[in-house]
């Protein structure tokens, strides 16, 4: 059986330089890629002030706005806490979410971060998945530390070979995740399985830096694939990118 997942920063709603609301574009969007786990980052959980100056600006958080009648499991991890609301990072599922935490690895206060953890039941398995969204920080040092704590804590929660999904915005343009994250963890990217690196996801009208990941542990990629250009480069300045997985045993 195949499990189909997407991993997408999807720019609190905005399209690139937040020209425009692009919320309601960005869910049928998201519908047509007819993903079983969507992974997102820079989820708009609650903004008190949009409400008023677009009257289209949905009433739930954005999480389960776009999750509605597709995704019947959601879990949200608010990072970036502020005056006006908050944002993070969710995982929609069409599999039950058995368990969910949100760990703090922010390095310092002008850049708040977390890893939100997921176990996910799924019928590929006995044991539950372990699944696991980041959005890490723009300095190599701070992505050093937190992939460490990522490691750190994925070695004390899902040791061995239980199943693993890792994915999300690495901000990674040197690829050093490979060997901080996916040798600890004996991970494989999604891509690179291919490819032999990374996938171009950064700017999504003409991707350039690698900066997002899908890393596994546990599944084979039957085959991956970056979405960029129209119309997905008028939604959000990342690319989003999706794998079919299948079952290693």
């Amino acid at each position: 059986m195949t499990l189909r997942i997407c991993t997408y920063n999807i720019h609190k709603g905005f399209s690139q330089f937040n020209r425009r609301m692009v919320v309601h574009e960005l869910r049928e969007r998201l519908r047509s890629l007819d993903v079983d786990l969507v992974f997102l980052q820079e989820v708009q959980g609650l903004h008190l002030g949009h409400p008023a100056r677009h009257p289209d600006w949905p009433l739930q958080p954005q999480h389960e706005f776009l999750a509605e009648d597709a995704w019947h499991q959601t879990a949200y991890g608010g990072n970036a806490v502020y005056d006006h609301g908050h944002h993070g990072n969710a995982i929609l599922s069409r599999h039950l979410i058995l368990s969910t935490a949100n760990q703090d690895v922010s390095d310092h206060r002008f850049e708040r971060r977390g890893l939100l953890h997921c176990q996910v039941e799924m019928p590929q398995f006995d044991v539950p998945v372990h699944c696991v969204c980041v959005h890490l920080g723009l300095m190599a040092g701070s992505r050093r530390r937190q992939m460490a704590a990522l490691a750190e804590r994925m070695e004390q929660l899902a040791p061995g070979d239980a199943p693993l999904i890792i994915a999300g915005d690495f901000n990674d343009w040197r690829n050093h995740a490979d060997d901080l994250l996916g040798s600890r963890l004996g991970l494989t990217e999604a891509f690179g399985a291919g490819r032999g690196r990374p996938a171009r996801s950064f700017p999504s009208a003409l991707p350039f830096f690698r900066l997002d990941r899908i890393y596994v542990r546990g599944f084979r990629v039957r085959q991956a694939q970056v979405h960029y250009g129209a119309p997905w480069a008028q939604i959000s300045d990342h690319a989003a990118l999706t794998a079919d997985l299948e079952p290693e045993r």
